[in-house]
């Protein structure tokens, strides 16, 4: 069924940043053609007995997950029943998710890394006595990407500059990519997303697909030019 997912969305369900309701969600999805949705609400998943509810009523494959501030920055975290006490802790979470079968993105790992002024320390570099990487091959080596499972290179909410470099990084380290438009509103929706090789007809489905790596991040579905994110 669905083949295009927009990987990161938030809406007023679970995430107190976001306006973006639900209804609207569908509704904005609908008339985009977009048919696969990934809801990673920053508070944890949604219960699931709502979450069944809520995708019966819609014809769009909806996955239930999460987006979890780690101590390495921002990761999605697919496939995991619930937040559990120590998730912080990024290698807990990774760990997590492999013993269960789950798949973990580093998300927007360079936000702030490259452009200043930066209003915060960058997620993955939080101590001032630790240099940014100025180039891809200085953050090859950042423990994150041995924790996670792909990279998210194409982050609506991310500077194009620092999305390009982590597809130069996440291309020099041969992991897989993926995209996500990191919406809090109807407006964002969709502007990047991850197209899959194989139909998706529900979450099963979905995870088997994410552990195949074949699925690449693209751009230009909002405006009718679908094409791959090359940075």
């Amino acid at each position: 069924m669905a083949r295009l997912f927009d990987l990161h969305i938030h809406t007023t369900k679970g995430s107190s940043d976001s306006n973006l309701s639900p209804e609207d969600l569908i509704l904005e999805a609908d008339r985009l053609g977009l048919r696969g949705l990934c809801i990673t609400e920053h508070s944890g998943p949604w219960d699931k007995h709502e979450f069944r509810r809520f995708a019966s009523l819609h014809s769009v494959v909806l996955v239930r997950a999460m987006e979890v501030e780690t101590d390495m920055g921002h990761m999605l975290a697919f496939g995991m029943d619930e937040y559990q006490a120590g998730f912080h802790i990024a290698s807990n979470l990774s760990r997590a998710a492999r013993a269960s079968g789950g798949f973990v993105v580093t998300a927007h790992p360079f936000r702030a890394v490259l452009n200043t002024p930066r209003p915060a320390r960058p997620l993955l570099y939080p101590s001032e006595a630790e240099p940014l990487p100025e180039s891809p091959d200085q953050a090859l080596e950042h423990p994150v990407f041995q924790l996670a499972d792909a990279v998210e290179v194409a982050n609506g909410g991310t500077a194009d500059n620092e999305n390009g470099f982590a597809l130069r990084v996440a291309e020099s380290l041969k992991m897989p990519v993926t995209g996500g438009s990191d919406a809090h509103s109807v407006h964002g929706i969709g502007k990047f997303v991850t197209a899959f090789r194989d139909d998706i007809n529900n979450e099963a489905e979905f995870l088997k697909a994410l552990h195949s790596g074949a699925f690449y991040p693209a751009v230009g579905l909002r405006t009718g030019r679908l094409q791959p994110f090359t940075g």
